[in-house]
């Protein structure tokens, strides 16, 4: 890799992002990170201290000019910037379509202005909503929520972008990513975070129904050589699922994390399996998953006091946080 390669990552202090900006760090590019740092998210790239490779940028992304400086001479832009809690997104609809569609348009613009070689969006499986598995990628579209759609409306653009203008674009629609730095902050959400800081207060884990539901989890280190792999391809105007291709149940992770288990009902609106079928992007990208699920949940372990300060959730507090869920999803069912 030539060390003359310059890549954009928005929300590149994020959970995924920030693992896609060590990768490109030691493929030898020059790696610009755009990030509005909520959450205290700085912590992710501390260990790039000092290193003139990594240049950063705090910016909401919808407040980007084209023509901004960070973009000049940039060759690859990995956009993940946004915002991504589903209940949430329920209360605020407007906000989650204007950062994750408007501000994915201006920094599709700015892609553009600067003439890139490769724009990479990270888009989400939640906009098939309860899908068939394994799920393809041409399965129909039927988001469930306005995160979903939100997500989805970027991706939309993304590729309008591709074929109107002939930005180079591709689009990763993830599943079920985990692994070390993941959210210790913000709204009741992903599983993991809200496991680890119940283990580490020895409390319960509150698992969701009856804990047979099954996610295709990826470790984060797979989904960034996905998105690295997806940029330096010749490729251009692909979708590709990103999943282990390997549904874990929730069951067999409260046993690999070890503690007391209770069970709070199950949410209208959310699938039995999440299935990504990979059979495309190992084809297109020669990539698999290389990280087990035993060894990713080990990894993490190792590092949970990450998860110290994270808000510590139990059946009163997800029931109270997840009222709008209940309210809103169950009529989507049309079961109310």
């Amino acid at each position: 890799m030539s060390d003359k390669q310059v890549a954009v990552v928005t929300g590149g202090a994020g959970f995924i992002g920030s693992h896609v900006v060590d990768l490109l760090l030691d493929r030898g590019y020059e790696v610009r990170v755009i990030d509005n740092l909520v959450g205290g998210r700085e912590i992710n790239l501390a260990h790039h201290a000092g290193n003139s490779k990594l240049h950063f940028l705090k910016s909401d992304i919808r407040a980007l000019e084209t023509g901004a400086s960070i973009f000049k001479g940039a060759h690859r832009v990995f956009h993940f910037a946004g915002i991504g809690d589903i209940v949430p997104s329920i209360e605020q609809p407007l906000e989650y379509m204007s950062v994750n569609g408007q501000g994915t348009v201006q920094v599709l613009e700015c892609a553009r202005e600067a003439g890139v070689s490769k724009f990479v969006y990270a888009a989400s499986s939640s906009c098939y909503g309860l899908a068939d598995t394994p799920t393809r990628e041409d399965h129909p579209i039927r988001p469930k929520y306005p995160y979903a759609l939100s997500k989805y409306h970027g991706e939309q653009a993304a590729l309008h972008w591709h074929d109107v203008y002939g930005l180079p674009v591709n689009s990763v629609r993830i599943f079920n990513a985990y692994g070390t730095r993941s959210r210790t902050s913000g709204a009741y959400g992903a599983v993991f975070g809200v496991f680890l800081r119940q283990k580490i207060a020895g409390k319960p884990f509150t698992v969701v129904g009856d804990g047979t539901q099954s996610r295709d989890f990826l470790y984060v280190t797979d989904v960034a050589a996905a998105f690295v792999a997806a940029c330096e391809t010749n490729l251009t105007g692909r979708i590709w699922n990103l999943g282990a291709g390997n549904p874990q149940p929730v069951n067999k992770l409260v046993s690999l994390l070890g503690g007391e288990v209770v069970y709070i009902p199950k949410r209208p609106g959310e699938p039995d399996v999440t299935y990504a079928d990979i059979t495309a992007i190992t084809r297109d990208l020669d990539w698999r998953p290389r990280v087990s699920f035993e060894e990713g949940v080990g990894t993490i372990l190792e590092q949970i006091d990450y998860w110290r300060e994270a808000p510590l959730w139990d059946p009163q507090s997800i029931a109270q946080a997840s009222k709008v869920w209940f309210q809103y999803m169950t009529k989507a069912d049309g079961n109310g």
